[in-house]
């Protein structure tokens, strides 16, 4: 199983008898579902069947749903609206009587607003809900063709992140080997304070010293962070493999990563803990703009 993008296009056309259509679906990442619909005139009532075929097929993302209709020009009737022609010609004559400008020509009054009318056919509310049909199963075509742009999307992104995960691993692995080392490291640093207290002429108890040890471990210790952070990547892992939308626990687990990672940076009382840990922040933030993308 794949991951599956918020980001994706698609189209499908279709025709029934004398009308001819498209659809157009396009999304980007979101917080939630998000639909907007642009529908003709006239087919406003398929909205709400819209939008339940769209929360059906699609569980994330900013969608924009648009809907391009045309009729056969041979099924529309041109009428002339008679007392509007007559109303424009006699405001003409008017005009021209007050005015003594030449008198408005024919083409002129005809293309004012509502002397030429164009009339669809009507049509019974049977072939009303077969287009309705038609119309919804060309949607269907179209969202399931944006459902596999997604996922070649989403295909993409699975390996960039798969590899995001093992590179963290990585660096936790690496930071394991240098937590082993600590213990010595902060013995010969304590040794060689105390050498430059004692060329100063300070003396420090040994019970002191060895409490001061103690401290140092302990406020160095990061194997609960490094232990949480494998935790971490196992379960990205098994989200991933999951196959169900994984982009909010994904985003989730992204947070938990980077706290860790600076809790890591905070305690460091190595050089090298220090590069691991801000290794680990440039990564994870590269995962946490990845994971917004993850339906």
């Amino acid at each position: 199983m794949t991951l599956k993008s918020m980001t994706g296009f698609a189209r499908s056309d279709g025709v029934h008898g004398d009308t001819a259509w498209f659809w157009e679906v396009k999304s980007v990442n979101g917080r939630s579902l998000d639909l907007r619909f642009r529908l003709p005139s006239g087919l406003e009532r398929l909205e709400a069947s819209v939008r339940g075929l769209c929360q059906e097929k699609l569980a994330r993302g900013n969608c924009t749903i648009n809907l391009t209709v045309k009729r056969e020009s041979g099924q529309t009737e041109i009428r002339l609206n008679e007392p509007a022609l007559a109303q424009a010609h006699a405001v003409a004559e008017r005009a021209k009587s007050l005015t003594k400008l030449k008198p408005a020509r024919l083409d002129t009054l005809l293309a004012m607003r509502g002397v030429v009318e164009t009339v669809e056919p009507e049509e019974t509310e049977e072939q009303q809900a077969a287009l309705g049909h038609a119309l919804l199963a060309g949607l269907a075509a179209a969202l399931d063709g944006l459902i596999v742009a997604r996922a070649g999307e989403g295909e993409r992104l699975q390996r960039v992140i798969e590899q995001q995960l093992t590179d963290i691993d990585g660096l936790v692995a690496r930071a394991v080997a240098v937590v082993a080392r600590q213990p010595e490291a902060l013995s010969v640093r304590l040794r060689e304070q105390i050498a430059r207290l004692g060329e100063a002429g300070a003396t420090l108890e040994p019970e002191r010293l060895h409490q001061e040890a103690l401290l140092l471990a302990a406020k160095a210790d990061i194997q609960e962070e490094l232990d949480r952070l494998r935790a971490h990547v196992a379960a990205a892992n098994e989200l991933i493999a999951s196959g169900q939308p994984a982009g909010r626990k994904l985003e989730f687990l992204a947070q938990e990563f980077n706290r860790e990672a600076n809790t890591i940076c905070s305690k460091a009382a190595d050089i090298e803990i220090s590069r691991i840990g801000l290794e680990l922040k440039t990564v994870i933030d590269q995962l946490r703009e990845q994971v917004q993308n993850i339906e």
